[in-house]
């Protein structure tokens, strides 16, 4: 859970309150937004706030603990309005070349902002948390100030040949080169892995070719040194994904607003021969626009055991900082406000609903109902298969759900296909979740080749899948997958498993000729079940097995044995 250093002074000035070192006292004003004390230095005034609420990045910042409190304690009601002053000269445009490598930007002007130390110390905290957390270490996104009086527009985000670039990096008296860079600067070392599995580095230089930033990794010396004498700054967002580059620049830029800074906004300019990649061509950055999200006045009622009416709902809203366009009786457009990046769905509006309200006035309700536990249906096939799979020679393995995208896809020569992604990833080994077992299954066996051959293993786990269709847009399904190998697995040995378990399980099957980027091309086949594809089989392909180390032939198959299960259960005696 992020823990964030504010000065003690400076929260209770701005958020207008004299707490008279009562550290009770401030905890139980923070629990409103799920916080506590973590630790108080009396001698340098900080305090040390540890946030429960890892997906509210808003709050990362005394200016944002500011916002956010004041609304429940009373000094101000709904959502703090945002605008930008006017639209500034500065414009951007963006290379063709990055799309593949570090694609979106967006920007923003800060003018007359009064910089103190102390100020300057907490902007630096948190652009280093938003990079760190929110923007998962700098790869999905990382941000860039600027002293915006040395800069001449437009600002050109193109991708270099790190050989042909050299510039003086933050912190540094000589010019260096990008892979110098890299390899001595304290950032490049932490963070030059982002760009190094790409021929062409991302960079930003203004008109006259003086460089601003090599992103994600360091700022330049000249341009991007911001001191207390700076009063008009140039805020930059880089990243992959560009939902998270938008909000993470209203973060940082709605924290320098409330430092007295007004806000001027930047336009983007996109390739135009890009395929459509980019949804719009040329946007206007930063956007604090509201974000309207429909509340059922009954659901929230049903989950809270309450009996609230819309007009009590929408003044709990305003406790909450929350904002209404439209009221009936039934259902209230809620106005998220561009800061609460946190808010995905209704029940998280709900969830600020029964915070203002107080969850200790709501009246605890004991179930009467009783309960008597027993395994679901599907668990009486899948102890068969997995008893079926142990009776064929192979050893159960269990992996975690969470993984990341090089393993699902770049080692297994695969194109990236949609998935779950986690918001705020605590390592960058598990970034999403997957949605296939075989990948696990191949590093289960880079992992283990000290151990003696043949090596035979299977999961059967479930696999997490889009799905709009459902409340959550997600499924989850069961899926088989089983792997062999020893200096003379094949395509045969794999097949003779699969059709004894299929078999056995009293599910007839055919193959049918496919190709597959992870499998030898002639030794893989689709598995069809009722006409039905339910699955692969087939020999795993050099390259692959060359970005695993793996020095073995792998054969093996993928079953979405949630399809078998749904199969025998509406054909119980077959």
């Amino acid at each position: 859970m992020p823990t964030i250093d504010v000065n003690y002074a400076e929260l209770q000035h701005m958020l207008n309150l004299k707490l008279d070192n009562n550290l009770e006292k401030l905890d139980d004003i923070l629990a409103y937004i799920k916080a506590e004390v973590k630790g108080f230095d009396p001698k340098e005034n900080s305090l040390s706030i540890e946030m429960k609420d890892t997906a509210r990045a808003d709050l990362w910042s005394v200016e944002g603990l500011t916002r956010a409190l004041q609304s429940y304690t009373g000094q101000q009601k709904g959502p703090k309005p945002y605008t930008t002053t006017d639209k500034s000269d500065i414009e951007v445009t963006v290379d063709a070349s990055l799309f593949d490598i570090r694609p979106y930007i967006a920007c923003a002007v800060i003018k007359n902002i009064h910089l103190s130390d102390e100020v300057i110390k907490g902007i630096m905290h948190l652009q280093d948390k938003l990079d760190h957390t929110y923007g998962r270490s700098r790869r999905r996104t990382s941000i860039g100030i600027y002293n915006l009086d040395l800069i001449k527009s437009p600002i050109k985000y193109t991708a270099v040949k790190p050989e042909t670039v050299e510039f003086v990096p933050l912190g540094f008296a000589q010019k260096m080169k990008l892979d110098e860079i890299l390899e001595k600067h304290p950032k490049g070392q932490e963070y030059g892995h982002i760009v190094k599995a790409h021929s062409l580095y991302p960079m930003l230089y203004d008109s006259q070719g003086q460089v601003l930033s090599f992103p994600p990794i360091i700022n330049s010396n000249d341009l991007g040194k911001i001191t207390e004498d700076s009063c008009n700054l140039l805020i930059e967002v880089t990243g992959t994904l560009h939902k998270t580059v938008l909000n993470t620049l209203t973060l940082i830029t709605s924290a320098l607003i409330d430092r007295g800074g007004k806000a001027y906004s930047v336009t983007i300019h996109y390739p135009k021969d890009t395929n459509n990649n980019y949804t719009q061509k040329s946007p206007v950055t930063p956007d604090f626009s509201s974000k309207p999200l429909e509340l059922s006045v009954a659901e929230t009622n049903r989950l809270l055991g309450l009996n609230l009416s819309a007009e009590t709902i929408i003044n709990l809203l305003g406790t909450a900082g929350l904002g209404v366009e439209k009221v009936s009786d039934q259902y209230i457009t809620v106005l998220v406000p561009c800061y609460r990046v946190d808010v995905m769905h209704q029940v998280d509006i709900i969830e600020d609903v029964a915070i203002a309200y107080g969850y200790n006035n709501i009246e605890p309700l004991w179930r009467e109902l009783p309960t008597t536990g027993k395994a679901k249906a599907d668990q009486r096939y899948i102890d068969i298969a997995r008893d079926l799979m142990i009776g064929l020679g192979y050893q159960e393995v269990l992996n975690t759900t969470l993984t990341n995208t090089q393993t699902l896809f770049q080692k297994m020569n695969q194109p990236p296909s949609r998935l779950i992604e986690l918001s705020n990833p605590k390592v960058i080994t598990m970034t999403c979740l997957r949605n296939q077992l075989l990948p696990g299954l191949i590093e289960f066996l880079s992992s283990n080749q000290s151990v003696e051959f043949p090596q035979k293993i299977f999961e059967l786990g479930r696999v997490t899948l889009p799905n709009e269709a459902e409340q959550t847009q997600t499924c989850d399904k069961n899926y088989l997958s089983a792997v062999t190998t020893h200096p003379n697995a094949n395509f045969s040995e794999i097949k003779s498993t699969l059709d004894s378990f299929m078999t056995n399980f009293g599910v007839e099957w055919q193959i049918q000729e496919t190709t597959h980027p992870s499998f030898i091309e002639g030794r893989v086949g689709k598995i069809i079940v009722a006409n039905q594809e339910v699955g692969i089989i087939g020999e795993i392909n050099p390259e692959t097995l060359e970005a695993w180390k793996l020095e073995n032939p792998v054969a093996g198959f993928e079953l979405h044995f949630q399809t078998l299960i749904d199969a025998k259960q509406n054909n119980p005696h077959k």
